[in-house]
This record gives C-alpha cells, structure tokens and sequence, in this order.
C-alpha cells in the first residue's frame, strides 16, 4: 500500500509541476509558449541514469566511472534546464513572471523525478534480465 501512495504522491507532484510550467506559458499576461521546450529536458533526464544502471556492472562499488559520468550527464541537463528559461528572459522571449513560474515547475518536477528514483529505484527481487 506504501507503493500506491507513493505513486499518488509523486502524480500529484508531477501535476503541480505542469501546472507551473503551463500557467508561465498560457497565462494571457505572458501568451508565449517558448517555455514549453524545458518538456525536453524533463524527458532526457532519466535517460542517462537508466542507461548507467543498464551497462555498470553489479559490484557493490561506492561508485563506477559509469556511474559518475551518468550523474554528470544529469547534473547538465538539469541545469540547463534552469538556465534555458533565464536566458529567454534576459533576451526578452518571454517576461520574468514567466520565467519565475517555469523555474517554480522545474524545481517541483525535478524533485518528482528525484523521488520516483528514491521511492522505487531501490533494488529489489525483481529483475528486467530475466525476460
């Protein structure tokens, strides 16, 4: 039952969070939806820690060099996450009220990701390797 309400949690977080972002983008104040493109860096954040999990071998290692080289593929995408939307205000693409609302839904979906991985990415019984 801990796993349903983990996963409840996490949904409503993640929903917070593109509520965030489309309020910076469709609120009729701001009316751009260049924000839109941090959609990317949501998807390709994960990526990185999956394919590490995949190809890393399973010594009981305090860290690899697979291991390290994925955090800081993530730790990129994750800032140029934040930066993205600084940057188009400073060029005037979108207006700081936009770009306060974008970075609000970045910090709420990124600790969402952060804790799905908390939650369920502990190792368990349960392996991909046996299909």
């Amino acid at each position: 039952m801990a796993g349903v309400k983990a996963l409840v949690g996490l949904s409503f977080s993640g929903a917070i969070g593109l509520t965030f972002l489309m309020l910076g983008c469709a609120l009729e104040y701001y009316g751009v939806y260049w924000p839109l493109f941090v959609l990317i860096f949501y998807i390709l954040c994960p990526i990185p820690h999956f394919i590490a999990k995949r190809v890393s071998d399973d010594s009981d290692a305090a860290s690899s060099a697979c291991r390290e080289l994925a955090y800081f593929f993530t730790t990129g995408i994750v800032v140029s996450a934040f930066g993205m939307p600084i940057i188009l205000a400073r060029v005037e693409a979108i207006k700081w009220g936009a770009c306060g609302l974008v970075l609000a839904g970045n910090a709420v979906i990124f600790l969402t990701i952060l804790g799905f991985f908390l939650v369920f990415g502990r190792g368990d019984d349960f392996s991909w390797e046996q299909w």
